[in-house]
């Protein structure tokens, strides 16, 4: 048996692995799945029957990934959770919002390439991309959760990460220890301009400000700008369905933008750092 980074959702004890499940000493029990995740998301705080985004979203999401058009995002990531871990040796690691863990594997190689010994989690409510995340990175832990109740113990994170995922702040002081750090992603005014300038006759810039957070020590932004060219209408429709716009977006303005073969455009993310107080 292996203690856990995660704790029971029913009466937040530590959890073990045993064998094919996660145990608590209260005798609360919760299956793996065959990938290696586990459900601690309680049926009374489903909000439907497959919360988090679906099959679809997720493979979209994944291959664009994985070709690399954020990869300025990630490397940095990785160099900011190296610097900011600098004096730990095993840093706990919690990815908020995780997704299929493209991240959250890259920072975890980064961190042990690094000399580290990290131990990492990741939190989403999607199964589809917990299923990916499981198998991307094996030594991570990952649990089907929410942000707002993450299953994770009180100031036991060393650096928790948000990328584009929903803000629980109170919840992240809960988790994140005094002198903890809390990366949080968000995209930058011209992010995907040209784009927009495809979807909407009147594009707008996205709004930048800095937020203050109760718990929290605001340390500054690492900011990333880059130009990416989406060659082939897969990718571009993709990248479109990782964005709010496919929501929202009139029919006309995705017809445009479906009938493109290729699409360069600015790609921008600013990385907020803030440590625990």
């Amino acid at each position: 048996m292996s203690e856990s980074l995660l704790r029971c959702p029913l009466c937040a004890a530590a959890l073990e692995r045993e064998g094919g499940a996660m145990r608590c000493p209260s005798g609360h029990s919760f299956d793996l799945a065959r990938e290696g995740y586990v459900n601690l998301l309680p049926a009374n705080r489903k909000r439907s029957k497959d919360p988090g985004d679906d099959r679809d979203m997720v493979a979209a999401r994944s291959s664009f990934l994985e070709k690399g058009y954020y990869l300025p995002l990630r490397e940095a990531l990785e160099r900011l959770a190296i610097r900011l871990t600098e004096y730990i040796p095993a840093p706990a690691v919690v990815d908020s919002g995780c997704g299929e863990g493209w991240y959250t594997a890259g920072i975890h190689r980064a961190l042990t390439e690094a000399g580290r010994a990290p131990r990492t989690a990741g939190v989403d409510l999607s199964k589809y991309a917990l299923r990916r995340a499981a198998r991307r990175l094996p030594q991570g832990e990952f649990a089907a959760a929410s942000v707002y109740r993450l299953p994770l113990g009180d100031a036991s994170a060393d650096l928790l990460l948000d990328v584009f995922s929903p803000l629980a702040a109170a919840e992240f002081a809960r988790v994140v220890r005094p002198g903890g750090w809390f990366l949080y992603v968000v995209p930058s005014a011209r992010h995907l301009w040209q784009m927009k300038e495809i979807l909407y006759p009147q594009p707008y810039e996205n709004p930048v400000k800095v937020e203050d957070y109760p718990g929290f020590a605001y340390q500054g932004v690492t900011e990333i700008r880059e130009t990416i060219t989406l060659n082939g209408r897969a990718d571009i429709m993709a990248l479109f369905g990782m964005t709010p716009y496919a929501w929202k977006t009139p029919k006309e303005g995705v017809a445009r933008l479906e009938g493109l073969d290729t699409l360069a455009t600015e790609i921008g993310f600013d990385i907020h750092c803030y440590r625990r107080t």
